[in-house]
């Protein structure tokens, strides 16, 4: 059906290169036109507003749990409902927060700093000082966006701290050194920045100083992805982590010692899982390694070596072996207290949790006593303390939060979501599609128990950048499509996380098709199952998963009956003349490189839109304020497929929210809605 494009098109064939520039007034008055037609088509209809109101309710309900993580005593938690739309920084007791109705004090409101400074800020996060806490480096984005403004803030007083650390808004970051000095990975000048946009330098910055006059420590080369700098606490230690990061799966780590060295740690380039526990430095790999010991380090597998003693002579002791490599089973992230380091596994993509010790020399674990079954994972750990709390979901059951004040030993459910749809009469399966080169490929399925005959099915894909789709509860997609009789399916693709680094290389750079034969294997599996027919199985993916539905969209049109692609990669011949694209190409590969190029363009979905083509109905949404995958990518296949004569293409880009659409849930609820009657309209469901 399509025909791979063996160089890629240059600025005099492609007539939509100006669609590339962000906020020029050409660019933005085509967006302001394309987005006329979809309120038009999708708010004019009946089901729109309804669909409206209710995700707006359950994304802003009081009765939403509350995430928190402790810190000295205090449950700190960013809130958003109908009344306080950007949202509270507040905090409670954790006797407080275990009641069915903690009393808050807000920290900071910033819908109220949002009137005052007349800028809707977006609450970025915040880099709290050792040992009491009560001062921090508060992030927050002008628009939502990745780029974020840095001003220091008192917790006890409710206030920016007056000649304060400050810095404009960029994707720098920051931490704490120490009261007077703070680490800068600094992406502010060119100078500063990496091709990709990313922080190249790390400073240090005294307080009382101009931030241009920081004291640059450690560099990165202008190719690599970025720089990082930490501090991390274990015991009476502090180390001083800093990291050269080559790309997405590589990076250089150094400790920075006392004298001013920065020692690299004598580890593989591909390291991944790291803690600092007890005087070891853990880790994990993505390729096997042989430590100098003779011990072999495999891919899902946790490994352990003594970092105080490296630091303190520079000589790399024996790697000790914490948990060996197991079928199908994948890590899926470590946090520690004081005394226990906690593993967030995957098992077939379902979630357990091991808690471990380390005493007279050695490692012991125990499985942490949670319900089975679904999506495990740790919610917050204390570092300086013995709380920890863990999350407990899946498709239909409402998510929980279950607390130990003891290190996991003791537990209890301390909040529980009420539920969002009824699950009485569904049933959560999971299945196996075969893929075109014979790799059996996990999928899961949400329908209804008695279901007889195809109906309408939504199916979801992701698989990149080793990032794992777990089952999980969703209040809108059940009471918008579950509860009307629809099905729902979620597909376990390779080049994602879910059994580890070798499930993610399977389909990178050059292998990307075999991702794509996966999700079309799902596609086929679920038709053949009779859960949907081709017409009404619509697929939905962001991001990365944009790409995913895009290809899907341009090499098996007749497979489906409506794609939702979202803020996407779709251009992939001039992905990384787009910023930050540079970052992405130890994932995809250098269309700039004859090689790459090759396969690139084999399946790049904008070079492979085609008149005639009998393409189901697209609905394509974006960010002006999107930073890190460029709306370029969404604006121009909507014009390429629209000028192909597809007029079934829908376009929306919303002015803020970034690539995540964080920020004020009225944009996000609008957008939900607009997807769901898309789908009702395409796919033949009810409204």
């Amino acid at each position: 059906m399509t025909k791979p494009i063996t160089k890629p098109v240059s600025a005099t064939e492609d007539p939509f290169l100006w669609l590339e520039d962000r906020t020029s007034e050409q660019s933005l008055d085509w967006v302001h036109r394309q987005n006329e037609v979809t309120v038009g088509e999708l708010q004019g209809d009946p089901a729109y507003q309804a669909s409206f109101q209710t995700a707006l309710d359950l994304m802003t309900a009081e009765d939403n749990i509350a995430v928190g993580t402790a810190i000295a005593g205090h449950v700190y938690n960013f809130w958003q409902d109908k009344t306080n739309a950007l949202g509270l920084w507040r905090r409670t007791t954790v006797a407080s927060y275990k009641t069915e109705k903690p009393v808050w004090e807000t920290i900071l409101d910033f819908d109220q700093l949002a009137a005052k400074e007349g800028i809707k800020w977006v609450f970025s996060g915040a880099s709290r000082l050792y040992p009491d806490f009560s001062r921090c480096l508060l992030s927050m984005s002008p628009d939502g966006g990745d780029a974020s403004e840095m001003r220091e803030f008192d917790i006890e007083s409710r206030s920016f701290i007056e000649g304060g650390f400050r810095a404009p808004a960029s994707k720098s970051g920051f931490g704490w050194l120490d009261k007077e000095t703070v680490i800068v990975s600094a992406a502010f000048e060119d100078a500063d920045k990496t091709e990709s946009g990313y922080p190249r330098v790390v400073k240090l910055w005294k307080r009382g100083t101009k931030l241009e006059e920081a004291t640059p420590i450690f560099e990165a080369q202008k190719e690599d992805l970025a720089v990082g700098a930490g501090v991390e606490f274990d015991g009476d230690k502090r180390y001083v982590f800093l990291a050269r990061t080559l790309n997405f799966f590589a990076s250089h780590m150094f400790v920075r010692l006392p004298s001013g060295e920065n020692r690299r740690l004598p580890l593989p380039d591909n390291t991944t899982d790291t803690a600092v526990f007890r005087d070891q430095f853990v880790f994990g790999v993505r390729s096997p390694w042989t430590a100098p010991d003779g011990t072999l380090c495999k891919p899902d597998g946790l490994y352990s070596l003594d970092l105080a003693k490296w630091a303190e002579t520079g000589v790399l002791g024996p790697v000790e072996t914490l948990f060996e490599p197991a079928y199908r089973v994948s890590i899926s992230g470590l946090a520690r207290t004081e005394d226990r380091l906690f593993i967030s596994l995957m098992d077939n993509v379902r979630g357990k949790v091991l808690v471990c010790e380390r005493k007279a020399g050695s490692w012991s674990m125990k499985p942490v006593a949670l319900p089975e079954n679904g999506t495990v994972g740790t919610s917050h750990a204390e570092h300086f303390g013995s709380s920890v709390s863990f999350s407990f979901t899946d498709f239909l059951t409402p998510s929980s939060i279950i607390w130990s004040d003891d290190n996991g030993e003791t537990l209890e459910t301390v909040k529980s979501q009420p539920a969002r749809f009824d699950a009485g009469p569904l049933i959560s399966e999971q299945f196996e599609a075969r893929s075109k080169d014979g790799t059996m490929i996990p999928y899961f399925v949400v329908r209804r128990r008695d279901q007889k005959g195809p109906v309408p099915t939504l199916l979801y894909g992701y698989g990149g950048f080793e990032v794992p789709l777990l089952p999980g509860y969703a209040g809108v997609r059940g009471r918008l499509w579950l509860e009307k009789g629809n099905a729902y399916v979620q597909a376990c693709i390779r080049g994602g996380g879910e059994f580890g680094p070798g499930w993610h290389q399977a389909a990178l750079k050059g292998n990307r098709q075999n991702g794509f034969d996966d999700f079309a294997a799902v596609a086929r599996d679920v038709v053949e199952r009779g859960i949907a027919t081709a017409s009404s199985l619509g697929i939905q993916g962001g991001s990365n998963g944009g790409l995913l539905t895009g290809v899907s969209l341009t090499q098996h049109p007749e497979l489906f009956g409506a794609v939702i692609i979202e803020v996407p990669l779709l251009d992939m011949l001039r992905y990384t003349q787009l910023p930050p694209g540079a970052s992405w190409m130890a994932e995809y590969g250098d269309p700039s490189l004859p090689e790459d190029a090759e396969w690139l363009s084999a399946y790049s979905p904008y070079q492979h839109v085609e008149e005639g083509v009998a393409y189901p109905p697209v609905l394509l949404t974006t960010s002006t304020a999107d930073d890190r995958v460029h709306p370029g990518h969404a604006r121009k296949m909507a014009a390429r497929l629209q000028e192909a004569g597809h007029a079934r293409t829908l376009f929306f880009e919303e002015t803020e929210g970034g690539h995540g659409g964080r920020g004020d849930r009225r944009p996000q609820a609008a957008q939900t809605a607009m997807k769901y009657v898309f789908l009702q309209r395409a796919l033949g469901a009810k409204a």
